[in-house]
C-alpha cells in the first residue's frame, strides 16, 4: 500500500457553502454567465515585475521522472485488481489539504472543456499586482485551447503548474459520479486520466509535476491510492472559495477572510466575468495585511511520494 498522506480534510469550511458547492463544475462544464467565452486567442499577459514573496520553511518538491510503459501498467492494474474502494468524497483519508507550514496555499482550477476555457486575466493581474504566488491546476483542454497562455503562465516564476487531468472527471475505480459527471470506471480509467495530461503539464513546467487534482476534485480511496502509487499527490483543499466561479465577490472576499494557516484553497481561474477577481481584489490585501503568507505546493514542505515498484 503506498504510505498516506497528511493532513486529510475534516474542516467543516464545505457545510458553509451549502447549495452553491453544487456549482462547482458548472463553470467547468456549462455555458459561462458572464464574461468572454475565450475561445479565440486572448492577448498574452503583463510580465510579472518582481519574485514572489518568500515562503517559511520553503523545500522543493519534484517527483522522479517515469515513463509508464503497459508492463507498469499491468502491474498496478494487478496490484489493485478487485479492491473495493470504501470512502468516497471531497475530504477522504490519503487526500492533502493542508500545507505542511503556516502558509495558505492559493490553487485555481482551469477546467476546460465548453465554457470553461476563459482565463480570468482580473484576477492573475491581482496576483501578479500583490506578489502572490499560485499553484495552478490545468486540464489538458484548457491547455490544448490556450497553448501560448499556458507556457506564458508556467513561465512565470511567481506560479507553478498543477495537473488536474485529462477529461476532467471525478476519479474512481467504479465510475461513480459528481455533479451529473461520470468519473472513471476501472483502474485503467483512473491511469488514463491520471497520466494523459503528464506530458503536457512536464513539458510547461520543464520537469516532472507533482500535484494532482481531479475535474469536480472527487475521488475514491482507491483511485487516491493509485494517484499516489504513480508518483503523484492527490490534492484537495481545506477551503473552497468560489464554489466553481459562481458566487459573487462579497462572498468570495468573506471566505477567503476566514482562512487559517496552513489551507489549501481552491478558487477557479477560468471564469472570466464572475465573482472570483473582485472577491480575490478586496480580500488579498486585507489578508497580506494581517500578515498571512502566501506559497506554491512545491514550497509548503509537502512531501511527494516516490514512485512505488508495482508489486
Amino acid at each position: 500500500m503506498p504510505p498516506t498522506l497528511p493532513h486529510v480534510a475534516r474542516r467543516a469550511v464545505l457545510a458553509a457553502m451549502g447549495a452553491s458547492i453544487a456549482a462547482l463544475v458548472t463553470s467547468c462544464e456549462g455555458p459561462q454567465d458572464a464574461g468572454p467565452t475565450a475561445a479565440a486567442p486572448q492577448a498574452l499577459l503583463p510580465e510579472a515585475t518582481e519574485a514572489p514573496s518568500p515562503s517559511p520553511a520553503p523545500t522543493t518538491a519534484k517527483p522522479a521522472p517515469h515513463e509508464f510503459g503497459a508492463a507498469d501498467r499491468k502491474a498496478i492494474e494487478a496490484r489493485f485488481a478487485g479492491r473495493a474502494p470504501h470512502d468516497w468524497g471531497l475530504a477522504i483519508p490519503g487526500l492533502v489539504t493542508k500545507t505542511m507550514t503556516s502558509a495558505v496555499a492559493l490553487t485555481f482550477d482551469a477546467c476546460g472543456g465548453p465554457g470553461g476555457t476563459g482565463l480570468d486575466k482580473p484576477l492573475i493581474d491581482t496576483l501578479r499586482k500583490l506578489h502572490v504566488p499560485a499553484t495552478l491546476f490545468l486540464n489538458s483542454r484548457w491547455i490544448q485551447a490556450n497553448q501560448s497562455l499556458s507556457a506564458e503562465l508556467a513561465a512565470d516564476p511567481l506560479f507553478e503548474i498543477g495537473n488536474h487531468g485529462t477529461a476532467h472527471v471525478p476519479l474512481s475505480v467504479t465510475g461513480r459520479s459528481a455533479y451529473g459527471i461520470h468519473g472513471t470506471g476501472s483502474i485503467g480509467a483512473v491511469l488514463d486520466e491520471l497520466l494523459g495530461n503528464a506530458p503536457g503539464v512536464h513539458a510547461l513546467a520543464g520537469s516532472p509535476v507533482p500535484w494532482f487534482r481531479p475535474g469536480t476534485a472527487y475521488y475514491d480511496d482507491v483511485a487516491a491510492a493509485i494517484t499516489s502509487v504513480v508518483g503523484l499527490v492527490p490534492v484537495n483543499f481545506a477551503v473552497n472559495a468560489d464554489a466553481g466561479a459562481t458566487l459573487p465577490a462579497p462572498k468570495v472576499s468573506s471566505i477567503l477572510g476566514g482562512v487559517r494557516p496552513g489551507d489549501i484553497v481552491i478558487s477557479h481561474m477560468n471564469r472570466p466575468g464572475s465573482g472570483t477577481s473582485g472577491g480575490y481584489a478586496e480580500a488579498l490585501p486585507a489578508l497580506l495585511g494581517k500578515g498571512i503568507h502566501f506559497t506554491t505546493l512545491s514550497q509548503s514542505g509537502l512531501s511527494v511520494p516516490g514512485i512505488s515498484a508495482p508489486a
